[in-house]
């Protein structure tokens, strides 16, 4: 009985490095996205995320490093690799005198298909913009416009998917509606690699995530280790200061009000104790468990960012 051949990575980085002039977008990535993942790539504005997606799209070449689609070159093989990729891009890049129908049949015909009015139709429908199929691209809203672009990337049927702040600007109803079809295609086995600035979003969807800081990958495991690695409370603390020894543990500050990230509630019965006896009002107090949100940004501090776990 001969063993099932190796499964080819949905995405492949290795050493990616791309420079504008003085700033090092992009300095040694490496990345492996397996087929049916939804991954997350997370970090701050300027960390590279966009510049990695442009080079995985052959829209930017790296200054070394290899990138692969599902095993094809984006650089030798770049009709392979951009044939298996759909792509939604942050800004609203549209043509202003064609339908939705129109802009989506012409994008089909870039990559040689034809008769695709059946699932042009399914896409719409998924989108809510049945009702706009004949309206003139120039007429709609910026949410319309961006669920026309989700449509784009998906009318060539990739089996990777890459969604580059899908849901900026976008109101509540269409979030979720958007992440209910974008799960089913997860389900239906495609591969999704999601940036956002919603981490509320990343941590209900992605099983996996890689954070960026100042191009390179500073964390990269499961979602529910990245949890589990900074486990305990935060409190958000409405008070003047902190009493003595407690800066180390704020994570944010506000105008008056202080993050701090609780190994459990001892400490924060110890915290509680020290604000009484250096005579601190507490002006308001509100606890949670810790979140992405919280674990990002104790990342992007330089807390518990180690050598990225192995990819399994």
């Amino acid at each position: 009985m001969h063993a099932a051949p190796p499964q080819v990575p949905a995405v492949a980085l290795s050493g990616i490095a791309r420079r504008f002039g003085s700033v090092q977008a992009l300095d040694g990535v490496d990345l492996v996205v397996e087929p049916g993942e939804f991954f997350g790539l997370l970090g701050p504005n300027g960390a590279g995320k966009t510049t990695l997606i442009s080079i995985l799209a052959g829209l930017t070449r790296a200054d070394r490093g290899t990138a692969r689609v599902l095993g094809h070159d984006v650089v030798t093989d770049y009709r392979q690799a951009r044939r298996r990729l759909g792509v939604v891009p942050q800004e609203l890049v549209f043509d202003p005198f064609f339908t939705v129908r129109e802009t989506l049949v012409f994008q089909a015909g870039y990559f040689g298909i034809r008769d695709a009015g059946d699932w042009i139709d399914e896409i719409l429908a998924h989108l809510d913009l049945t009702s706009k199929a004949n309206a003139n691209m120039r007429s709609l809203s910026g949410g319309m416009k961006r669920r026309v672009l989700v449509g784009q990337a998906l009318v060539h049927k990739p089996p990777v998917i890459v969604l580059d702040e899908p849901t900026a600007g976008v109101d509540v109803e269409l979030r979720q509606s958007l992440w209910a079809f974008v799960r089913k295609l997860n389900r239906d086995g495609h591969t999704i690699v999601l940036t956002t600035h919603y981490l509320e979003e990343a941590e209900a969807l992605c099983g996996r995530i890689a954070m960026l800081k100042a191009g390179r990958v500073v964390a990269l495991d499961t979602t529910q280790n990245l949890l589990s690695r900074f486990s305990g409370i935060t409190a958000r603390l409405c008070a003047a200061r902190l009493p003595p020894g407690w800066d180390g543990l704020a994570f944010r500050r506000e105008a008056g009000a202080f993050h701090l990230a609780l190994p459990g509630y001892a400490e924060l019965e110890r915290l509680l104790a020290d604000l009484r006896t250096e005579r601190i009002a507490i002006e308001g107090l509100a606890l949670a468990e810790t979140d992405l949100e919280q674990v990002f940004l104790r990342i992007m501090k330089g807390e518990g960012a180690a050598a990225p776990a192995a990819q399994t």
